[in-house]
């Protein structure tokens, strides 16, 4: 656990661009919330019934594939 539970959206994305290259989220709605090219992150979005790892594990291999070419400041969501 990072212990970044009551960061807000913004403060949270500052917070993982001085650790990671990508941001793995569920929040379908954090695109609309922040300008995302202003942080230097990748982020991918989970489009899962529900964040709980039964529903997300199907998600991870199309994941996977995707990490070698996403890049800062791009956005690509993932489905079923």
């Amino acid at each position: 656990m990072m212990g970044w539970g009551g960061l807000a959206n913004g403060a949270l994305l500052k917070r993982a661009e001085q650790e990671f290259e990508v941001f793995l989220t569920g929040d379908r709605n954090l695109t609309f919330q922040q300008e995302i090219r202003q942080f230097n992150i990748a982020i991918v979005v989970l489009h899962a019934v529900s964040t709980q790892l039964r529903d997300t594990q199907p998600l991870m291999p199309k994941m996977l594939a995707l990490l070698p070419t996403i890049q800062s400041g791009e956005v690509v969501g993932i489905y079923p």
